[in-house]
């Protein structure tokens, strides 16, 4: 089984694009994972969420942003123009979900989900407001608040 659930800050503002021929949304961003018990030490992880999922993403989050992810690592390689070998490690996005205030506040749309029709939290493609259980975990009891004065970015 290959299932990732993350909880970070966006690093950057996502980066919106769009596949050449089928004009698929595709969103590339970056959350920083602190790690457990390890307060110094954080993860940047790279994330990509396609279709409709990737297009909400791109308008609504920005830099500093806390975010929950579920989906699944991919890896790959190719070849770069200087003739070496280089791997990649992503996570593709199934689904998401806002949490925290945020720099910005997101439009307003705190502890909203949004899933692209994989997983259990919405069956369709629109927001719904949801309580801040996710994948079955109760983040109101289980999160410690982070002081914004501490993040790298």
């Amino acid at each position: 089984m290959n299932k990732v659930i993350l909880i970070g800050r966006l690093t950057k503002d996502p980066e919106l694009n769009f596949a050449a021929g089928s004009g698929t949304a595709v969103t590339r961003f970056s959350l920083a994972v602190t790690r457990p018990f390890k307060k110094d030490e954080t993860d940047f992880i790279n994330c990509i969420a396609f279709g409709k999922t990737g297009e909400t993403i791109a308008q609504y989050l920005t830099k500093g942003r806390q975010l929950a992810v579920t989906g699944s690592i991919r890896t790959g390689s190719y070849d770069a123009k200087d003739g070496t070998k280089r791997y990649t490690t992503d996570v593709v996005v199934d689904s998401f979900e806002f949490i925290g205030s945020g720099n910005n506040g997101g439009a307003g749309r705190d502890q909203n989900s949004y899933n692209n029709g994989y997983g259990s939290s919405n069956t369709g493609s629109d927001y719904s407001n949801s309580s801040s259980n996710f994948g079955g975990m109760n983040f109101e009891e289980d999160m410690t608040p982070v002081d914004d004065g501490d993040m790298p970015f």
